[in-house]
């Protein structure tokens, strides 16, 4: 059966971005689709190119139609044989507020007098329950739109593959914000923190003096220890259970030392587990 994607998320998170890649990886791609011709586009796509790799529709919160008829859409599209995926896209209100600022584009949900914000707050209370329905949901927050085409080609071609399981290593810092869709998250706040040795303070986490003060203490080596054996467990059940698909965040303060140490530190440790690893760093430049 062709695999339907519905891809939403809030305005300026990289909707467009997300369905243009999706078309590059080949799937038929249909951006804010009136809802009620949703069945006939699955089914004319489908009979037109049995080749497509699977369909995807865009959907925001303009699609006011679509909203108070989703479930009833779904139910019909899963009765018709689809699995119907919801990839949901999210950015912080900071960076959706700068990105509107710099673009001088109004928000689509301001109305006349409402300021950004408030429009990203009623769109998200619109969003709500898809955000809460969705299978896969990616913070843009400090992708680029080359970073967020390797995350989707990760996902999309991880989903299909049945022998090898695709693990996301992400560093971030708290004071940022924990990035959105982790599935597991581990807090490194408790390891020496390279900020305040001088000399270590310029580097980041990736540099090799600041990798090693960071994994060398016996705290550091423990912990990498235990977390390499909890997922030596752990890895073969979610395969089991059919992830294909999974993201672990670490965090320190402010995501630049402690955190993409742990992370290069356990990169290397976890590829002798048999699963694909991607390593990514949400905050090291800041």
């Amino acid at each position: 059966m062709t695999r339907l994607i519905v891809v939403t998320g809030v305005s300026g998170s990289g909707r467009l971005s997300a369905l243009r890649i999706l078309e590059d990886l080949g799937f038929y791609c249909v951006d804010n689709l009136p809802v009620a011709l949703a069945p006939n586009v699955l089914s004319l796509a489908t009979s037109h190119d049995p080749r497509l790799k699977g369909i995807a529709l865009g959907v925001d919160a303009r699609e006011r139609l679509f909203f108070p008829e989703w479930p009833r859409v779904f139910a019909e599209l899963e009765h018709d044989g689809y699995t119907v995926e919801v990839l949901f896209l999210d950015c912080s209100d900071e960076v959706l507020a700068r990105r509107y600022s710099e673009t001088r584009r109004p928000h689509p949900l301001a109305e006349s007098g409402a300021t950004i914000i408030e429009g990203i707050r009623e769109e998200r209370m619109a969003l709500a329950e898809m955000r809460e329905r969705a299978g896969r949901m990616i913070d843009t927050s400090n992708l680029s739109v080359h970073e967020l085409r390797e995350v989707l080609t990760a996902w999309i071609l991880g989903s299909v593959s049945t022998d090898r399981m695709t693990v996301a290593l992400v560093s971030f810092g708290y004071k940022y914000g924990t990035p959105v869709g982790l599935d597991v998250v581990f807090d490194v706040r408790f390891l020496s923190n390279p900020f305040f040795v001088a000399d270590l303070r310029p580097l980041d986490g990736l540099d090799s003096a600041v990798r090693d003060y960071v994994v060398s203490s016996a705290e550091a080596q423990t912990f990498l220890d235990q977390v390499s054996k909890m997922f030596e467990f752990l890895f073969p059940l979610y395969q089991r259970e059919g992830k294909s698909y999974l993201t672990i965040g670490f965090g320190c303060t402010g995501g630049r030392h402690r955190s993409p140490a742990i992370v290069a530190e356990l990169s290397d440790r976890l590829k002798e587990l048999g699963v694909e690893i991607q390593a990514r760093h949400h905050h090291i430049a800041r």
